[in-house]
Order: structure tokens, then sequence, then C-alpha cells
């Protein structure tokens, strides 16, 4: 799939009609009692039964075929460069590879495996904003990815993090794999990106790549980062009375990632879910990293976080997407009025033992997806990396 250039969304009326199931991305009703979708200019315009809603003159007619919608799902965590290449993996259009795994949303953690990423203040601001403006400009596989988040280093005053938010700037690289690892260090930075509109995340548990440091539960703590940067370990995760600690201590975003601790992943699950604060889980992947490019590593994590810690598949889809959009104050992720119009439509794999969607995502299998839309354009058909769904969308006309 081609590269979209950012700007040339597409206009006009679409309808996605013959929905089965519809989730909502939001924990408050997961499940719509809906089955039809008028979008019009790319934007969710109405959402209910065919027969109440304004169907008429559509240039995109969508049969659902009685299948599945969700809100395109939200990787919180990724390590872009330039484009759609990893040099981590040395892997060309891995961006494009999440798009056919649902993910129509990416967020970066910092572009930490670029070659010669420069650690000077004016290299690093300079990187960061570049990335920014790039990522800003181009949309590969038509994947909105926000990008420009810069790894801070010691040397870094007030006055940097106010000329990059002036630029554009509104994220930080996680904080731990550059220079700054000390807890009152780190909360500096933290408070003047919160200052000028950035947001944070911390990087949590053991160390990463070279240059990166433990990163345990009393920095994280006083740095006070807006989100906690995979709680499970990226790859190793800190001691479960840690991660309890920080789950009970504070009230930030707990993001739960592919590449991490499985265990620790559910226990941090369970925990935050027994506080009764479960909008603060988010997914990510952590990916490209020494595991490789994982394109359903979100659906992976919807099927474990249901299958094995046992929570509704309808509650994980939202820390997939409305959670997420939430936190990180995005327009997507939910199905509602206003919103973009980013949606996965999938039904439950064939074979699968599940009766339904939900049924086989609760028993561990992933759901096969027949169509990606992102902004109301059409990206992705059948995915090329689930399996085959039992029944698939059709445009009408086909």
């Amino acid at each position: 799939m081609a590269a979209t250039p950012q700007g040339t969304l597409p206009s006009g009326k679409m309808v996605i009609e013959n929905i089965g199931l519809l989730l909502s991305g939001a924990l408050e009703h997961p499940i719509l009692d809906a089955d039809t979708i008028v979008v019009i200019d790319g934007r969710i315009d109405s959402i209910g039964y065919r027969a109440d809603l304004n169907t008429d003159n559509a240039q995109i007619l969508v049969d659902t075929q009685g299948t599945t919608v969700a809100p395109g799902l939200i990787d919180s965590h990724v390590h872009p460069v330039m484009g759609d290449w990893t040099p981590r993996q040395n892997q060309f259009n891995w961006i494009d590879s999440y798009l056919n795994g649902g993910v129509t949303t990416m967020i970066s953690a910092g572009e930490v495996h670029t070659p010669g990423r420069p650690k000077d203040i004016v290299g690093l601001k300079a990187m960061a904003i570049t990335a920014q403006r790039t990522f800003s400009n181009l949309r590969p596989g038509g994947v909105k990815l926000h990008a420009g988040a810069p790894v801070v280093e010691k040397e870094m005053v007030e006055q940097d993090f106010k000329e990059m938010a002036a630029a554009g700037v509104k994220l930080l690289g996680e904080v731990g794999l550059g220079g700054v690892k000390q807890a009152d260090e780190a909360k500096q930075m933290v408070a003047w990106a919160r200052k000028y509109g950035i947001q944070s995340t911390i990087h949590t548990g053991g160390p990463s790549i070279p240059g990166s440091g433990l990163i345990d539960a009393d920095v994280v703590l006083e740095a006070d980062a807006d989100v906690i940067g995979h709680i499970n370990g990226g790859h190793t995760a800190l001691p479960l009375d840690q991660i309890r600690c920080l789950c009970e201590s504070c009230s930030r975003s707990v993001e739960l990632v592919h590449n991490g601790n499985e265990l620790a992943a559910l226990f941090a699950m369970r925990t935050t879910m027994e506080l009764k604060q479960q909008e603060r889980i988010i997914l990510g992947t952590d990916s490209p990293a020494g595991s490789g490019v994982q394109p359903l590593g979100i659906l992976r994590m919807i099927a474990l976080l249901s299958s094995l810690g046992e929570v509704p598949p309808e509650t994980v889809f939202c820390f997939a997407t409305g959670n997420t959009a939430r936190q990180r104050d995005l327009d997507c992720g939910l199905i509602e009025p206003g919103r973009a119009a980013d949606f996965v439509i999938m039904d439950r794999a064939q074979h699968t033992a599940g009766s339904t969607i939900l049924n086989s995502i609760k028993n561990g299998d992933l759901p096969g997806i027949s169509m990606v839309i992102i902004d109301g354009a059409i990206r992705c058909r059948r995915s090329r990396n689930t399996p085959p769904a039992d029944r698939l969308a059709t445009l009408k006309g086909e």
C-alpha cells in the first residue's frame, strides 16, 4: 500500500451497513446497539439503525455481511525512524504490515533506533522536529503516526522544551533511554515538558538497548510521567511488588506491551482493574525491537489479556482504542459522531472453536480482518497477516 500525503483525505459519503456487532471503544458502553455508520468527509456523522439514518447518495457503500466493526487499533508505543523502514531489523514496510493487523494510529516513544542518533541538544531537537514534520506530511500505508519524540539528555534546559513545543513537538521519547536516569533529573524534564503541553512516557524496568538502564518504581513515581511506559518491561519487568506499587501509588496511564513480560502484563492489568481504574490501561507493542516487528502485536495482546486475564474481549478492545485515545488526546479510537472514521472490520477466524468472534478471542484465537478504513478511506482489504475470516466485508457492486 502506498504512503498517503497528509491532507489528501477523502471527501464525500460512506455508509457502512449490515453490522452484526459494533464495538465502541468506550468502557462505559463497549457494545453499541446499531447496524449502520454514516461517514461524511472522513469523519463519523451518525450511528444507528439503517432505517433511521440518511444513507442516500453514498459514494462508498460497505456491506459488512453481519460481521464486527471496531475502532481502528492504536499502538501506544512504537519506535519509528524515517518512512516505512526499521534499521533495528533492516525491514521495509513494517508500518503497512501493522495496518494489516488493524492498527490505524501509532504513537512514537522515541526515534531511538535512528543510525547515528544525535545526543547533543541542537541535534536531538532538530531530529525530533524533523520526525514530527516527516510523519505529519506522510502516512505509510495510510497509518497515522504521531512522531517526533526526543530522548532527553542532562544538558537540556527549559527553553529547549519551549522551543520544541512551539515547533510542533508534542511527545517525549522514553525518559531513561538517554542520559537522564536519576529521579530528580527526570522529574524536572517531565515538569518542563508538561508545562509546554508535551506528553511524557518513562521507560520502566531493565535496560532494553545499549545506553538505557534500570528504571525502578521509585524513579517512575518521582518522575511522574504521563505514561508508565511498558509497565510489564521492555523486555525485563520490575518485580511484581513494584508493579503493584506503581498501579496503586499514581494515577498515570498503565501501558502494557507485546514486547514485554506476559505474566507482568496480566498482573498489572488485574491490579489496575481491582482498583477500578481500568480506564488507565493502554496497549502498545514496543516495536520494532530486538524481538522483531509484530504486525499482529495489538491483536495478540487483546487475545492474551482476554483469554488468560479473563476479561471480556469487548472491554479489552477499549484498552487498545478508546482508552488510548482519551489518554493521548486523539480524535480517533471511539465510534461516536465527530470522530475520525477509523475502523477495522473483522470476523471470527475460519475453523476457530469459538461460536462468535468474542468467544473465539476469549478462547485465545485472533480474528480475521477483512477491511481497514482510515479517515473514511479503505486502506486495506482482506488482511495478508491475520487468519482468514469466516465472512468478508464487500463493496456495493462487487
